[in-house]
């Protein structure tokens, strides 16, 4: 057997370099580069192995330097939603703080089952030093480190305690970041001496692999019983989710509620499947959907899921679909999902599924009334719309939110990117944003974590650099990690900005408010001396110079012409500009259609609490098991 001397870092480089997607023939890296911060623990390792990757023209695979090991995560993440999940990045960081760093990346990857490959450096497996800088020492047993933490949050973890190890544990990791239903974060934990330590590999480890990303047929009887609910159904509804996306079937889906008549309404992930201004489609479903959707959620006696997960905010709390007798058809390549809400399941690729379904419904349609029925929905949710977007909005002295996404409507185009994952402008996006492509919305909305925003929009602009990316942050997202900005300047990236400033949470305020718990905590506030609470003035926080002191060009605003104008130079600038725009706090967001389960005090000595009770307490009522 043809050996090569390497060591389990330079081996490793090498073999990533040689890992390819496939799907319907086309053929991609998988592993395209390498984000990392270097420290002890991978700067000998890790970082000895690229260099001579780099300079030797042994190894194709690029390094980046990233400024947060949390946000290089983030931004593997969107390069790999961005790609439909068939490519992403492998992320290294040092030993100790330097990896758990990388723990919200790894939840929030695998959360929104998007693959990303992490190599947090470890302990030294020999123990010759030890324990060593920044190790955890366990009474419970000597082989734990901080790296397990990585283990709940992880679809595959392993830790290479020998170089030989490496083989079984890479073509693992391989397997699961190409599996559409299994992947998510994977964990390759590599101790720093082992990551130097020199082996004689086979040559065959290093050969070129192509892992097939395959379409799963649908079972012919599933389709049967699939087409026969619908076939009986008089007020059917699609839920689109982001397996709609992923496996591309936006053509199909689109031509089947055309011929079918069956309206199609979208999750956050899903947005964009079917084009906002489609006959068929309503618009976003559950807490914060649209009037539309959720009508016809509360009417609908069968619901075909198609690559949906149905969390909480899609089913608003298993409250949205109103019909004591509704039952499901759930389309997704994952059984998990497919069998949710007592469904029947037709466990496949949604394309296909699609067709399938398309193939024995054919020359089946709604009843024209009900065509009619939803037509007339979509007519009073567009008037909503308009009533947000309208220039009287509100009547404070700062432009609303609402009417920032309205213009932002207007002078973005179909293939502009919307970057956000958190605060208010999620609820608000899924109701008001009009997306006509499928990668035009990009809301992380599985593990919504503040600090995404900035990040993904480098990973969003690596994946396809022919599209304008615009990302949109609040400032308290901004704050939690905005360093990604130096990250978009070194590379030379362009990426658009807007940080909407309002000085507080204006979601968790209003969140807080409607639960009786009076905006407590969420306001960018100086102390007050008197009543000991953080609600004096405002703190004299300049984050537009802060994103100037990180290498960005800045533009103002205070009012929707400014705003319009300061977005038409951004698109025309060729740096990453970030357009800053202060808002009303306190709103008006866009009207309810819909509700969260968030418990109130069953019992305060507050009055605006027990109010707030009365109210969940008849929410609550309209909850069901989906049954």
């Amino acid at each position: 057997m043809e050996t090569i001397r390497l060591t389990t870092a330079q081996a490793l480089v090498r073999f990533l370099t040689g890992q390819y997607s496939e799907r319907d023939g086309q053929e991609q890296r998988l592993i395209p580069g390498v984000w990392g911060i270097f420290g002890h623990g991978n700067v000998a390792g890790l970082g000895q192995a690229l260099l001579q990757a780099a300079t030797t023209g042994e190894a194709d695979l690029p390094y980046y330097l990233a400024r947060n090991e949390q946000g290089m995560v983030h931004a593997s993440v969107a390069y790999a939603k961005m790609r439909d999940r068939l490519a992403t990045f492998a992320c290294t960081a040092s030993t100790g703080p330097g990896s758990t760093n990388m723990i919200t990346g790894a939840a929030l990857a695998t959360t929104n089952r998007l693959p990303v490959l992490l190599l947090p450096s470890d302990m030294f497996a020999t123990r010759a030093a030890d324990p060593v800088l920044q190790q955890l020492e366990d009474t419970r047993g000597g082989d734990v480190t901080v790296n397990d933490a990585f283990r709940t949050v992880s679809k595959y973890f392993d830790r290479v305690q020998r170089p030989e190890q490496l083989i079984p544990a890479a073509l693992a990791a391989m397997r699961v970041l190409t599996d559409p239903v299994e992947t998510g974060a994977v964990t390759l934990a590599l101790p720093q001496d082992v990551q130097a330590e020199a082996y004689d590999w086979p040559v065959s480890f290093f050969r070129r692999r192509v892992w097939h990303v395959g379409r799963p047929v649908p079972e012919p009887a599933a389709i049967e019983r699939g087409a026969r609910l619908l076939r009986n159904a008089r007020k059917p509804l699609i839920v689109a989710g982001g397996g709609a996306v992923y496996s591309g079937a936006e053509t199909q889906l689109r031509a089947f509620a055309e011929a079918t008549g069956i309206p199609v309404a979208d999750t956050h992930a899903g947005k964009g499947a079917v084009p906002w201004d489609h006959p068929r489609a309503v618009g976003g479903i559950g807490s914060t959907g649209s009037y539309a959707a959720n009508e016809l959620a509360r009417e609908a006696d069968v619901v075909l899921g198609i690559g949906t997960r149905y969390s909480d905010f899609t089913t608003a709390s298993h409250t949205v679909f109103g019909n004591p007798d509704v039952t499901f058809v759930n389309l997704n390549v994952a059984r998990l999902d497919a069998v949710k809400h007592s469904a029947e399941p037709l466990v496949a690729d949604a394309r296909l599924g699609i067709q399938a379904l398309a193939g024995v419904l054919d020359g089946w349609e709604v009843d024209p009334s009900y065509r009619a029925h939803t037509r007339h929905l979509i007519a009073r949710t567009r008037e909503i719309e308009e009533e947000c977007f309208a220039p009287d909005r509100n009547t404070g002295r700062l432009p609303a939110q609402t009417q920032i996404l309205g213009a932002l409507n207007d002078v973005l185009d179909d293939r502009a990117v919307v970057i956000n994952a958190a605060g208010s402008m999620p609820g608000d996006l899924q109701q008001l944003w009009r997306a006509r492509d499928p990668k035009a919305y990009h809301v992380e909305y599985a593990y919504s974590c503040m600090g995404y925003e900035v990040a993904a929009g480098v990973g969003a602009k690596m994946a396809d650099p022919t599209r304008e990316v615009v990302v949109l942050v609040g400032d308290g997202s901004y704050l939690m990690m905005a360093q990604e900005i130096v990250t978009m300047v070194s590379e030379g990236l362009k990426v658009i900005i807007v940080l909407v400033q309002n000085h507080g949470f204006a979601s968790i305020g209003a969140l807080s408010e409607s639960l009786g718990s009076q905006r407590f905590g969420t306001r960018y506030r100086y102390r007050d001396t008197d009543s000991g609470l953080l609600d004096g003035d405002v703190l004299p926080v300049d984050l537009a110079a802060n994103a100037s002191s990180l290498g960005a060009d800045v533009l103002h605003a205070t009012t929707l012409g400014e705003f319009r104008t300061a977005m038409q130079k951004a698109k025309a600038a060729s740096r990453t500009t970030v357009v800053h725009v202060e808002t009303d706090l306190y709103g008006p967001n866009p009207p309810g259609h819909g509700w969260w389960d968030v418990p109130v005090s069953q019992t305060s000595a507050l009055d605006t609490t027990r109010t707030a009770y009365q109210t969940y307490a008849a929410h609550k009522q309209a909850q069901r098991h989906y049954l």
